[in-house]
């Protein structure tokens, strides 16, 4: 039987796999119990900026907000957290007030926002999927190591001051990524200047949106009730973004897809996810 990190590092183009010795054999089960163990309101990161298309990506988005669905269906409050290159997505799809808009300033500056953020929220728990991280010398790097601070708010200072974190990426430059920045740079494909922000419990998979669901299934097994969505809702939540701006990373476009998967390439992943729960007896 396969298990959960089994299918969300299928299709892998980007060299996580060769990471996965260096985590734990059940890292969704542990990112999940982090999150279960956390009873209360949750923050969820995300948005990572395109330069090529100026745009936000389809990957993260997604994630987030079905992440987010899962924990409001056991009650939990749940707010989002990006910036304004990425808040824009979100329009209609989630209610302004549960999207805060991290301003870009300087690290001071972030930092205190961050700081004064969490004493508001009080958030039990703090989740980044697909949101690019610091590196040492406190840079945002894309995947071709170009330098795109000025297109990314410093996020990565909520998760400096919080001790419940997890991290949800596919490429060694997302928040997370620091737990395995000693391992990123010996795979060819990954960035030999990674994220250093560290989190609780860090999740890896093929494509960002697909650790997310890794870490929903997780939960659902956990619960014991099917908190995935259907991948009809997923593919109707990626074309309501794009309508809205997100573009394909891989692409660079506007295009119903996420990371160069068509829709039809990526359903696969959250039907065996589905067919995973099922042959564990949890249903809706």
């Amino acid at each position: 039987m396969s298990t959960i990190e089994d299918i969300i590092l299928r299709y892998d183009k980007r060299g996580m796999t060769p990471l996965r010795p260096h985590l734990p054999e059940d890292y969704c089960t542990r990112a999940a119990r982090c999150v279960l163990d956390a009873p209360g309101r949750a923050l969820i990161a995300t948005g990572f900026y395109i330069t090529r298309a100026g745009a936000t990506e389809t990957d993260g988005p997604p994630g987030a907000y079905f992440i987010g669905k899962a924990l409001e269906a056991l009650g939990r409050p749940v707010t989002y957290v990006t910036d304004r290159l990425t808040t824009p997505v979100f329009d209609g799809i989630v209610a302004a007030e549960d999207v805060v808009d991290f301003p870009f300033a300087d690290a001071e500056e972030s930092e205190a926002f961050a700081v004064d953020l969490l004493e508001r929220m009080q958030p039990s728990v703090a989740i980044a999927i697909e949101r690019c991280g610091f590196t040492g010398p406190g840079r945002y790097l894309n995947m071709r190591g170009q330098d795109t601070s000025e297109y990314h708010a410093k996020l990565d200072y909520i998760f400096m001051h919080h001790g419940a974190t997890v991290g949800i990426g596919d490429g060694g430059n997302e928040i997370g990524m620091g737990n395995l920045a000693e391992q990123i740079p010996s795979v060819e494909q990954l960035p030999n200047e990674p994220c250093v922000t560290t989190v609780s419990e860090l999740i890896i998979a093929s494509v960002s949106n697909w650790g997310g669901y890794g870490l929903v299934a997780a939960m659902s097994l956990l619960a014991g009730r099917n908190l995935l969505p259907s991948p009809e809702q997923e593919e109707d939540i990626i074309r309501a973004m794009v309508d809205r701006g997100a573009v394909d990373g891989v692409a660079s476009a506007p295009v119903y897809g996420v990371d160069g998967f068509t829709l039809q390439e990526n359903r696969r992943t959250l039907e065996a996810l589905h067919r995973l729960l099922a042959e564990h007896g949890v249903g809706e």
